[in-house]
């Protein structure tokens, strides 16, 4: 970054790019004369559509691209849905801020035959389009007579394939479809109770270089400390227990008085064994609590869950 040029990079989706427009146009307002460039790209997650992303892997699956560009010098940041994010970032790149969080539930879309249901009273027998795990599981727990079928490509692909009458409804992220001004497509935001969210969802992570303080300093007007303290204790309850995006694992957070509850959930993905527990703590020390229910469902037998799921999904070379 030089004193008066900015680089983003980004994945090319409409839905990334409204997302990094978003972030160009705030930190334009916050820094008046700022130039502010984007490089936009396809990601090894926007290529790879004829393979369910749990067999791809998810090393990093819709952000190395982006961060390649960083750690050669052709980008400053890197602009990601927070959920796509991994929790292990390559050396010499940070996290270096979280945005103010939409409205991190999943939420049913459905085909018009069906505008008269909800989730619970779909007919047995539905095609539920959804491509992740944690959502599957969770889904297959509380309705085991529906039935679930993978559905790649952004979202408005997604919309069309429901719309041509491929699937009864689809599972996508509230935030997603907000962002892209399809709000009016939500059916029903899920139950928390019945569908907890994924690590990060609907906020967004700017990722930087390591000691980069210009930029740190430069970014710091987007970062939302109340979201980044319950993304913060959500990242760390799933990087120990070593999980990634694309295995069932789910949160929820929120706050009482001084204190951060955050609640964990680790199923299988036939959705037999489903382990949900919550912890609390001060919410100035986030990650600790995160540690601390990572911990607990580890002692329930969570670990015994993700060893069969990583067996299961092994990536196809």
């Amino acid at each position: 970054m030089t004193s008066s040029t900015l680089r983003i990079a980004s994945r090319r989706s409409q839905l990334a790019m409204v997302q990094t427009h978003w972030v160009r146009d705030e930190l334009s307002r916050a820094h008046p004369g700022l130039a502010i460039t984007i490089e936009a790209m396809a990601t090894q997650g926007d290529k790879i559509l004829d393979v369910a992303l749990a067999k791809i892997g998810d090393k990093g699956l819709f952000t190395k691209e982006l961060e390649a560009q960083m750690l050669v010098d052709r980008a400053d940041i890197a602009v990601h849905s927070l959920k796509d994010l991994p929790t292990n970032l390559p050396e010499g790149l940070i996290l270096g801020c979280i945005t103010e969080r939409e409205d991190p539930a999943d939420a049913l879309v459905v085909h018009e035959r069906h505008r008269d249901r909800t989730l619970a009273t779909l007919p047995e027998g539905s095609v539920v389009g959804t491509s992740s795990l944690r959502r599957l599981a969770q889904l297959r727990h509380h309705y085991p007579h529906l039935v679930f079928k993978d559905v790649r490509g952004n979202v408005i692909t997604r919309l069309e394939k429901l719309d041509a009458g491929v699937y009864d409804c689809l599972i996508l992220a509230a935030a997603g479809l907000t962002r892209l001004g399809l709000g009016d497509r939500i059916h029903e935001l899920i139950d928390p109770a019945i569908s907890l969210h994924a690590v990060g969802q609907g906020a967004l992570g700017i990722e930087c270089r390591d000691g980069d303080t210009a930029v740190l300093e430069t970014i710091a007007v987007l970062e939302h400390q109340p979201t980044a303290r319950r993304c913060l204790a959500e990242r760390a309850f799933l990087r120990s227990l070593e999980g990634g995006c694309q295995v069932p694992i789910g949160v929820n957070t929120h706050f009482e008085a001084d204190e951060l509850v955050l609640t964990g959930m680790v199923a299988s993905i036939d959705g037999q064994r489903l382990l949900r527990e919550s912890c609390r703590g001060p919410a100035s020390d986030p990650e600790a609590i995160g540690v601390a229910l990572a911990g607990t469902l580890r002692s329930q037998g969570a670990g015994e869950i993700l060893e069969e799921i990583f067996a299961s999904v092994r990536p196809e070379s």
